[in-house]
């Protein structure tokens, strides 16, 4: 009987654990595949006013989806795992110290950095920053993504100038976020309509 128990628990929390979309290069098929998230994304649009196009391209670029995505770890003697070269962790890739300002900032002390609602939420909040601090247009996607990679006072001293790596990286989330903003003018109608009591 208790290995019974054992298995329906483990079968309850497979189905509970969020997985990566099956197609992560088509938005339209994952807000299909993932109606909650679509919602999740249109409500800190709604709040933050960073488009749902943006904020998509931004989670695939750190984590491609996955909720408890952490940056390898470092190897010591070239053998042996060392330190993990930042506490960024879950899908936006926040680093404790950030997630904690969100926290603040925002008053939900129960919020996860896993959880794709919260975490796209968070996007929000630090590319809507970056855009009001930093003078950034919102729809200068490859600068939003720099100041995001870099944290604010990393953007202001411009290191990111001389890193062409980090540049092109910018340039291609930008390209990801036109994809999804065409994509998503062809699949409006299939979306889920929006509740009433959100913003």
């Amino acid at each position: 009987m208790n290995a019974r128990r054992h298995i329906l628990l483990t079968l309850v929390i497979a189905g509970c654990a969020s997985t990566p979309p099956e197609d992560p290069d088509d938005v339209c098929e994952i807000f299909v595949e993932k109606p909650k998230w679509y919602r999740a994304v249109d409500a800190s649009y709604r709040w933050w006013g960073i488009r749902p196009s943006t904020l998509m391209a931004v989670t695939h670029k750190e984590s491609s989806y996955v909720p408890d995505a952490r940056p390898p770890r470092r190897k010591f003697l070239m053998i042996f795992p060392g330190r993990r070269p930042s506490s960024a962790y879950g899908y936006a890739q926040a680093t404790d110290e950030t997630w904690s300002d969100y926290l603040r900032d925002r008053g939900r002390r129960f919020a996860d950095r896993d959880d794709f609602d919260d975490a796209v939420d968070f996007i929000g909040w630090y590319l809507n920053r970056a855009s009001r601090d930093l003078s950034i247009p919102r729809s200068n996607v490859q600068h939003l993504y720099l100041a995001y990679h870099e944290g604010m006072a990393g953007y202001r001293r411009g290191g990111w100038k001389g890193n062409q790596w980090l540049r092109n990286a910018a340039a291609r989330v930008s390209a990801k976020a036109a994809i999804y903003e065409t994509q998503l003018k062809t699949c409006q109608s299939r979306l889920p309509k929006r509740r009433w009591w959100r913003r």
